[in-house]
């Protein structure tokens, strides 16, 4: 996906070369180029960002289980 984005990035870089003033070429290589490929990629990220998220919570989770079963053993053995 990032070769992609980098091919759409050279293509409106050289829209932008060609345009006749500084500003225009700026602009076209600002919202024709720069902006989609900002927002295809964060789109294209986020079913990562969505599972990195979920592995994550189950390891919080996991680690609080595992802390409270130390601490009932702890409490059994005291007890004991």
């Amino acid at each position: 996906m990032h070769i992609a984005a980098v091919g759409w990035i050279y293509v409106t870089l050289m829209m932008a070369i060609t345009e006749e003033t500084v500003v225009a070429g700026i602009m076209t290589f600002f919202f024709y180029g720069v902006l989609p490929a900002l927002i295809i990629i964060y789109l294209g990220g986020s079913g990562q960002r969505k599972r990195r998220r979920e592995q994550e919570r189950l390891r919080a989770m996991q680690e609080r289980q595992q802390i409270a079963a130390q601490e009932d053993k702890a409490g059994t053995d005291s007890a004991t």
